[in-house]
């Protein structure tokens, strides 16, 4: 059984400022829910990505930033929505080495590397949402037998 879903953040991606913003709360969001500290950095990573892709490619927007619990487990949903051009081939945008702004292409590949969930909804002319998820790490089962 579910919980109810928790509210829901809404951090807008209007500049580099905001890009900073973005990180320092999702670290905080992730350390809060228990994330080890590998953890919360795949997670800032992948998201310092998306929100950069946000502003440089969208021409802005906004993350949804929505903590989950389900049953014991807890989680962090991340939602990053704009407006723009929207992605005209998103296989060729997955694929590793593509980009169209000169750098590595390694942004939407690698965020979908760093996270357990990712979605990405795309539609020339409208927009594009990218939604990543990630549950924290359960603690290690206690050791049996050896000393």
């Amino acid at each position: 059984m579910h919980a109810p879903p928790a509210p829901t953040a809404r951090l807008p991606i209007a500049s580099d400022t905001d890009l900073a913003w973005v990180r320092q709360q999702v670290r905080r969001a992730a350390a809060d829910l228990g994330f080890g500290l590998v953890q919360q950095t795949k997670l800032v990573t992948a998201a310092s990505e998306l929100a950069r892709n946000t502003l440089v490619h969208g021409g802005g927007g906004h993350v949804e930033m929505t903590t989950l619990e389900e049953g014991a487990a807890r989680g962090l949903r991340l939602s990053f929505v704009d407006n723009g051009p929207g992605i005209r081939d998103v296989d060729l945008a997955m694929t590793d080495g593509y980009t169209t702004g000169g750098g590595l292409g390694m942004g939407l590949s690698g965020a979908k590397r760093l996270v357990q969930e990712f979605t990405l909804d795309s539609r020339p002319g409208e927009g594009t949402t990218v939604t990543v998820t990630d549950w924290a790490a359960g603690l290690p089962s206690p050791r049996t037998g050896a000393p």
